[in-house]
């Protein structure tokens, strides 16, 4: 299969004013992407994005671009990644389209694609947008043209979804919840779904002003999320990223939550109500005590390549309908298309509530395996060289010894970034010295197979 040049594993992102992020490319690939999706006889694309500022300047240049090609627009506006994908499949939309780089701070942005099926494109059509990326940008006849309209009513149709995804029966009167928004897509309708199913919520970060998004905020920092729990004696706290499609929790007591015990709190649930269809997929990052507590619970489980579209085509493969990332993407087949922190934290406290139990009380079933991660900074290359560094003799010896050191109960992965010029080296076993001491010795060693 050819190589892309703009399509990653996650889409379009760049740092706004740089390749591929520009202006310039993104009016083309909007006109690229028109033509081979709308097949010459036009469609709707609807185009939302989060909260940073380059995203008024990226969605007028797709608008534009969609436009040329003889593609009608709605504009949704700021809204989670995962409500991008639900309303493109429920309002018969050729595709969908979402400006945000999700947990990234301002200055980067992104751009992902959706199916009218709410999935990700095949690479297939990723290629033909590509090629068409080299065409001569040839704009339709005046009668052609595309039109833009606003879509009014998509934030109360997001939330009614949301809300949707839990039994009626379930009430979250007398919880508190503390929400936290990331300055992102979601302040104006996270907070609402919770309190509307009965919730007490108290929010933070939920004041986006175009450039605070995620910063100091969000699933990647609960500093703040953690003292506004204390603080208010809340029962937890949702921490959401930029975008929407994370989720990390926060307990009563101001422990972190995260993707993997996320995992293991929803497939515990399903499988005592006798809803677990089939297994679990997480990534060659989620945690060993994560494959354990489901192996104890009879609970098949497999490892992805790090990255949502990876665990996603597993879950497609395998039949089955939940996986996901410690970093909080959990994918819920059974009820989205795409990984959805607002329908994982309504998953989670469904199960508090089933069992009259906390967040603090449901997650012990799961021990969390000492884990440490190093990132190796080698010199720029392409990603082969990255590849051959990890397979020569020198490190591959290393690791054979430190597995041997580990025993059973300990796991060694290093992955080359393939966004990055690092190579990210993960130990985790059950002595905590052990895994720090053996993931220093492996990084010491990769960085010398580099010089």
């Amino acid at each position: 299969m050819a190589e892309k040049k703009y399509f990653g594993t996650d889409g379009i992102r760049g740092r706004v004013g740089k390749e591929p992020i520009c202006p310039e490319t993104v009016l083309k690939l909007g006109w690229a992407a028109g033509s081979v999706l709308g097949k010459g006889s036009g469609g709707k694309v609807l185009i939302g994005k989060d909260t940073r500022v380059s995203g008024y300047l990226l969605e007028s240049a797709l608008e534009a671009g969609l436009s040329a090609a003889g593609m009608s627009v709605s504009l949704i506006g700021p809204m989670p990644t995962p409500g991008i994908a639900y309303l493109t499949r429920t309002s018969r939309a050729v595709a969908g389209i979402v400006i945000s780089a999700s947990h990234n701070l301002f200055q980067d942005n992104g751009i992902k694609f959706f199916s009218h099926e709410g999935l990700k494109l095949p690479d297939e059509v990723e290629l033909a947008i590509e090629q068409k990326m080299g065409e001569p940008m040839l704009v339709v006849e005046p009668d052609k043209l595309g039109k833009a309209t606003r879509f009014s009513d998509a934030a109360g149709r997001y939330i009614e979804f949301c809300k949707s995804v839990i039994a009626r029966t379930v009430s979250l009167n007398g919880i508190k919840i503390v929400v936290d928004c990331a300055n992102g897509a979601a302040y104006h309708v996270a907070p609402s779904v919770f309190s509307e199913l009965g919730a007490e919520v108290v929010t933070t970060a939920d004041k986006p002003d175009g450039f605070n998004i995620n910063l100091n905020c969000g699933s990647t920092n609960l500093k703040n999320l953690t003292q506004v729990v204390l603080a208010n004696n809340a029962d937890l706290g949702v921490a959401l990223d930029g975008d929407g499609d994370r989720l990390i929790m926060v307990d009563h007591s101001g422990q972190s939550v995260n993707g993997d015990q996320i995992l293991h709190i929803l497939a515990s649930s399903r499988k005592r109500k006798g809803q677990m269809h089939g297994g679990v997929v997480g990534t060659l990052m989620s945690n060993l005590g994560l494959e354990l507590s489901l192996q104890d619970a009879g609970i098949p489980f497999k490892r992805a390549n790090v990255g949502d579209r990876y665990v996603l085509g597993m879950l497609m493969q395998q039949g089955w309908t939940l996986g996901g990332e410690a970093s909080g993407h959990i994918i819920c087949l059974d009820q989205c298309t795409t990984g959805d922190g607002i329908v994982a934290a309504l998953q989670v406290l469904q199960a508090m509530v089933d069992r009259q139990l906390s967040l603090y009380e449901i997650k012990q079933g799961m021990q969390i395996y000492p884990q440490t991660l190093i990132n190796v900074r080698v010199a720029d290359g392409d990603i082969g060289r990255k590849y051959d560094l990890v397979n020569c003799r020198a490190v591959k010896d290393a690791v054979q010894k430190a597995q041997g050191l580990l025993g059973d109960e300990g796991r060694i992965v290093l992955r080359p970034s393939g966004t990055e010029p690092v190579i990210r080296v993960m130990v985790e076993g059950a002595d905590e010295g052990q895994v720090s001491q053996v993931s220093q010795d492996l990084a010491a060693q990769v960085k010398t197979a580099s010089n």
